[in-house]
């Protein structure tokens, strides 16, 4: 986890988001995901943003 415990420094998943994650519908992996690349600083790829 991050020093401030807001997410973990691998996959950048916030705590609420790993325990969702096994419960999750493709949509709402979708969403933690593109939640996740942002809080990395990674940018989406065109017609994903």
């Amino acid at each position: 986890m991050s020093p401030d415990r807001s997410h973990c420094e691998g996959c950048f998943r916030t705590l609420d988001d790993i325990r969702a994650w096994s419960r999750a519908g493709n949509s709402e992996r979708r969403r933690i995901w593109t939640e996740a690349l942002c809080r990395a600083g990674i940018a989406l790829p065109p017609g994903l943003a």
